[in-house]
């Protein structure tokens, strides 16, 4: 074990300045035996530490390492297992407990001695020692050269002191003297032994020789004994002196701190009660004003408003712990909450009278508004209520249900006095609206019931746009007048009607938005977003059943609300609960008045609907109008309905000719009345959506009156229609219905060119059979130079069919033809020239083949024409200005 301990000081501990006081060799108990060391080590510099190491031997070579290292002031306990029995397990209680197993009792009792010194001697006695025999701790004390296995050297290592400089060069002298001293030692060592035997006999001799100066200092020494007697009793005395000094300075040193303690004391007491005056005191200008307070004049109004915010101020301090059982607190508690109560119901009465008043006595009535159609403003009710604001933020927030009473008792009054208004104000745009045709008043039959436009193409054509750049400049009349004739009467009708609704909407707009301005300044609705709607009733009517039937719209959605804006629109949903009713009445009677009004709601109320989106979409007014929008363009979709119903239920005379259709000159008005309201409207694809359908119904209803046409030929019908729909689109420049305008053009011409056929096949009748005869050999495989040998397609044949039409029955037969065509064809599309001009150009084209056809199938027999293409266009040329 020495070598072993040699071994570790040498190639593990004196590297790292440590020295290896004590050594065990252990296993880990209940596991397969892994020997390991565990060493006691302090560290040669100061401060000393002391550690617990686990060094165990390497596996590939004869070398130690280290492993685990404790510090010993976190050892807490050490357990020998059994103080009675040799055991060699112990335990060693760090931060978990480990349990070792030593290789004998001798060295485990070793190692613990070591501990225990070393627990006594730096760590004050603080580990504890379990199941250790008391004798073992006792032999562990310094006992001289005892210590060597116990690791008890570490006293003498405290002990030995280095040769200091001299004695090692006084040593190297007496070695140098001696020729034997290194080669033997022990002959050295007894020379040394008796030069020292020698000094010592010496040293007694010269002690013995001074006998007499040791008297002397003996003496001396008992002088100074009883010197130092006289001393200590002087000190005694003064000591007592001082212990009633001490004693006088002990209770003056107590009195100066009860003094300190009671300074601090009042120090902190005038603290706490500076702080309740502060905070906790209302002054009596304040508490007059709360309790007496003009609530009429702004100087009274500012007064009441400093003293309630005072007195928030004063009821919402945070007390320190322990002020709340003081009386003088308490009692300001509730003086506070008295001058609260009394200045709430105050305010409460003050501004109940206001509303009532404003309610029941509102002097500007609708009369004085009636010539200009407009509504009363409330704005300087506004401002005068809104001086109270502030008021009505300390009520919100000291006492929720005044707040809420109050809430309920404007919004009651108000929706009264904004009913009243608002009815007067609908019933005089109706008699505005319906006084655009009181002249008239069958007119509500015509255009209510079947939408017809009454007004002619020609006087549409009339109207001129306001130059409008921009989307608002629609807010103004979306028509010129101009110079208009009696027969633009619809037309005046309309543009009245269009300004009376824009008139309304202007003034419906502005009203609902400072009432919204209002509510939201006033009642404070926009800094809590979780406040409880103070319109929180719900109401519900009660069908004959008792049972209930309708809950409003607020109740409904009442615990859904999560945001000031829905508590806004709330509000303003009582307050105007009339005017969704009125829009849809006015919008009714616009619509039985003309269902072509329709067209200018739409556009009008879809412009006020995006204008209140973009200010916020979420408002009531946003809301309102969407609402009120919808039923206008269900308005528009039964108004293009009843134009196509209208088409569909058509008849036509089966004793006069056909000509331009009821329903496409309707169209064309549409289109022109249309394309003059929607020009840069926001809904322009509503409108888009509608002419598609009515085009489709127009193509279907043009050709299905053709087909029953008995006095007008089909393609007459086909032709002239199509024709004026062609004319219309290409005009308007519709360009949602590019693909109509080429349909309707394609149609026309063919139908023009089937007319032109089939009419010119009638005046050389028989010159058509002929040759259509002589196609017909041909066809079927005669040669063409051989069909002059057919019986019936001889020479003379040909003669004899060409004979029966001169110049002169040619020209009578394209008289009597042009005559035809004049009745069948109406005088509105002036489209006989064209027609005549296509008859000619077919009619050349005719007598070209003809010609050919004579020089293939009879070459050399001189037969001609009795009349030339010359001739031809003089007939027609004449026969179009006899006419």
């Amino acid at each position: 074990m020495t070598a072993i301990k040699h071994a570790l000081q040498r190639d593990i501990f004196t590297p790292n300045d440590e020295r290896l006081l004590g050594i065990v060799n252990v296993c880990k108990a209940g596991k397969k035996k892994k020997n390991c060391f565990l060493c006691a080590t302090v560290t040669t510099e100061r401060p000393v530490q002391v550690k617990v190491v686990k060094v165990k031997k390497s596996d590939k070579g004869d070398f130690y390492k280290r492993q685990l290292t404790w510090e010993l002031r976190d050892l807490t306990e050490v357990d020998a297992k059994d103080a009675s029995k040799e055991n060699p397990e112990f335990d060693l209680h760090f931060e978990k407990v480990y349990r070792w197993v030593a290789s004998s009792t001798a060295e485990k009792n070793s190692f613990i001695s070591c501990i225990w010194k070393l627990n006594q001697r730096y760590l004050r006695k603080k580990v504890e020692f379990v199941n250790v025999s008391s004798q073992l701790l006792e032999e562990s004390v310094p006992s001289g050269e005892s210590q060597s296995v116990a690791g008890g050297d570490e006293d003498a290592l405290d002990d030995y002191q280095e040769l200091s400089t001299r004695e090692e060069q006084d040593i190297e002298g007496m070695m140098e003297v001696c020729e034997y001293a290194i080669s033997n030692a022990e002959a050295f060592a007894e020379q040394l032994s008796r030069e020292l035997q020698v000094l010592d006999g010496a040293n007694i001799q010269s002690i013995m020789a001074s006998e007499k100066q040791v008297n002397i200092l003996m003496q001396l020494l008992d002088e100074a004994l009883s010197e130092v007697d006289t001393i200590e009793g002087k000190l005694s005395s003064y000591e007592e002196m001082l212990q009633s000094v001490k004693e006088q300075m002990d209770q003056i040193s107590q009195s100066n701190r009860l003094i300190q303690t009671s300074n601090t004391n009042n120090g902190i007491l005038l603290d706490e009660i500076q702080f309740l005056v502060n905070y906790m005191d209302l002054s009596k200008g304040h508490i007059r004003a709360l309790q007496e307070g003009d609530l009429m004049s702004p100087k009274g109004i500012e007064a009441c408003i400093n003293a309630s915010e005072a007195l928030s101020q004063c009821m919402n301090v945070g007390l320190r712990p322990g002020h709340e059982k003081l009386m003088a607190v308490t009692q300001q508690h509730l003086l506070f909450a008295e001058l609260r109560d009394t200045f709430a119901r105050r305010l409460t009465n003050h501004l109940n009278n206001v509303f009532v008043h404003q309610g029941h006595d509102q002097s500007s009535t609708l009369s004085q508004h009636t010539a200009e159609l407009t509504l009363p403003k409330h704005s300087p009710l506004h401002r005068d209520l809104l001086r109270y604001a502030k008021l009505m933020e300390w009520l919100k927030n000291t006492h929720r249900e005044k707040y809420e009473g109050l809430s309920r008792t404007y919004v009651d009054y108000m929706s009264r006095l904004y009913e009243r208004e608002i009815k007067d104000f609908f019933e005089v745009a109706k008699i505005k609206m319906a006084g655009t045709t009181k002249e008239a008043k069958g007119k509500f039959g015509l255009h209510g019931s079947s939408g017809k436009l009454t007004g002619s193409t020609s006087s549409l054509n009339k109207l001129t746009v306001q130059g409008a750049n921009s989307r608002r400049s629609q807010s103004s009349s979306l028509l010129d007048m101009g110079n208009m004739s009696a027969s633009d009467l619809d037309v005046a009708d309309r543009t009245k009607f269009d300004k009376i609704f824009e008139q309304v909407l202007s003034e419906l707009e502005p009203l609902c938005l400072a009432e919204q301005d209002f509510i939201s300044k006033f009642f404070k609705l926009q800094q809590h977003p979780t406040v409880t709607p103070p319109l929180a009733q719900p109401e519900t009517e009660e069908s004959d059943g008792g049972t209930p039937s309708r809950v409003a719209p607020q109740a409904e959605h009442r615990h859904s609300l999560s945001s000031e804006k829905d508590l806004v629109r709330l509000m303003m949903n009582k307050i105007f609960q009339s005017i969704e009713t009125e829009l849809n009445s006015l919008i009714a009677l616009g619509d039985k008045i003309d269902s072509f009004n329709s067209l200018y709601m739409l556009v009008k109320m879809s412009h006020h609907v995006w204008t209140a989106e973009n200010v916020d979409p979420a408002s009531y007014l946003s809301t309102t109008l969407g609402n009120v929008l919808v039923t206008v363009k269900r308005n528009f979709d039964k108004c293009i309905s009843g134009q196509i119903r209208q088409m569909e239920e058509v008849k036509i005379s089966k004793k006069s000719k056909v000509g331009i259709l009821l329903f496409v000159t309707n169209f064309e008005e549409f289109a022109e009345l249309a394309e003059t309201i929607f020009r840069n409207a926001e809904r322009r694809g509503d409108l888009d959506k509608a002419y598609v359908k009515l085009i489709r119904a127009v193509f279907v209803n043009v050709e299905k009156v053709a087909n029953e046409s008995q006095k007008t030929p089909r393609d007459v019908v086909m032709m002239e229609n199509f024709h004026h729909i062609f004319s219309t689109l290409s005009r308007l420049k519709i360009s949602c219905l590019d693909s109509e305008r080429r349909e309707a053009k394609h149609k026309y011409t063919d139908h023009l060119q089937s007319y032109v056929i089939n009419s010119l096949g009638q005046p050389l009748e028989k010159l058509n059979h002929f040759f259509e005869g002589v196609e017909a050999r041909v066809a079927q495989g005669v040669r063409e130079e051989e069909v002059s040998y057919q019986l019936a397609f001889n020479k003379q044949e040909l003669r004899k069919v060409i004979k029966e039409y001169p110049g002169k029955e040619v020209k009578k037969g394209l008289d009597n033809l042009y005559k035809k065509v004049d009745k069948h064809l109406c005088e509105e599309e002036s489209l006989l020239q064209v027609v005549w001009h296509s008859m000619q150009d077919e009619f050349i084209r005719q007598y070209k083949h003809f010609e050919d056809l004579i020089g293939r199938c009879y070459p050399g027999s001189g037969i001609t024409m009795e009349f030339t293409i010359q001739d031809m266009l003089e007939y027609f040329s004449s026969i179009a200005q006899s006419h």
